[in-house]
């Protein structure tokens, strides 16, 4: 039973893991991960502070140390000169104070130069340490710059790849449908297509219809009379009548209209009256 609930617990956790993934915004991941970088670096710098920090304590210890001995050992070989050298003073209870003074500051150098050598060690290895912790924040920094620069490019290439899926999804609306209630341009192109080809039919079955026969006979009856009436006006007026030559109903109404245009216009009344007095003076 411990183990099925360890195995379903573990495949909960893989499939929240997973959707979390799937939903999360990739910009919100970025500056996550730059933040956690930046945390790393601020925590990394203090360290390494406290290294360098260390180093420096060390090196004024050593340097202390250093002025120490350099004390005894001065001392040392004054209280020496006083008791053994040519200005000894003649008391032999005098010299021998000098001489206990002497080695108690031999005692002192002995220890303070012990406590060099130690600080010595201890001051290099700090040393190391900190030049450690330099290169250390050194490349932790060049680092991070490149990071700054991937999270440039990675969110140039977010903008590309969301503009990309648009462009994607824009392209596939022509051919898909988007919704329940939204037709495609296929759709809509298909039924004026269908609905075009409805009305040509309907057309051609109108032309070959008994009341579309008998309206071009009643058109062509029109159009005769009007060029009857024509030629008589052209009689009046003394122009040269034109026989009609028979033509189909159907080109009638245009070859009409072009004889209209292109016959002559009549002339005007005061050029009909000089007409008229001229024949009856002949």
């Amino acid at each position: 039973m411990g183990k099925f609930l360890k195995r379903t617990w573990r495949y909960v956790v893989a499939a929240l893991t997973g959707k979390f993934e799937e939903l999360a915004d990739p910009k919100v991941q970025i500056e996550q991960a730059i933040d956690e970088a930046e945390k790393q670096h601020k925590l990394l710098t203090q360290q390494a502070a406290n290294v360098i920090a260390h180093q420096k304590d060390t090196e004024m210890q050593l340097n202390r140390a250093l002025e120490q001995v350099e004390k005894l050992s001065a001392s040392s070989r004054q209280a020496l000169l006083m008791a053994e050298g040519p200005q000894a003073p003649a008391s032999e209870a005098e010299r021998a104070k000098y001489q206990q003074a002497a080695q108690a500051f031999a005692q002192r150098l002995i220890v303070a130069e012990q406590e060099v050598e130690s600080l010595k060690q201890i001051h290099l290895q700090a040393t190391e340490a900190a030049a450690a912790a330099k290169n250390a924040v050194k490349s932790n920094r060049m680092a991070l710059e490149k990071k700054y620069a991937e999270k440039t490019k990675l969110l140039s290439q977010l903008d590309q790849a969301k503009m990309q899926e648009r462009m994607t999804s824009a392209m596939a609306s022509m051919s898909a449908t988007v919704g329940e209630d939204v037709p495609t341009l296929e759709e809509v192109r298909r039924k004026i297509e269908q609905r075009y080809a409805k009305a040509l039919g309907a057309a051609e079955l109108q032309a070959d219809s008994v009341d579309q026969k008998m309206l071009e006979v009643e058109q062509a009856s029109v159009d005769f009379e009007a060029t009857a009436r024509l030629d008589e006006l052209r009689s009046q007026l003394g122009l040269p009548t034109q026989v009609p030559e028979p033509v189909a109903p159907a080109q009638q109404a245009g070859e009409v209209t072009d004889a209209a245009a292109a016959a002559p216009a009549p002339a005007p009344p005061e050029a009909e009256g000089q007409a008229e007095s001229q024949g009856t003076s002949s």
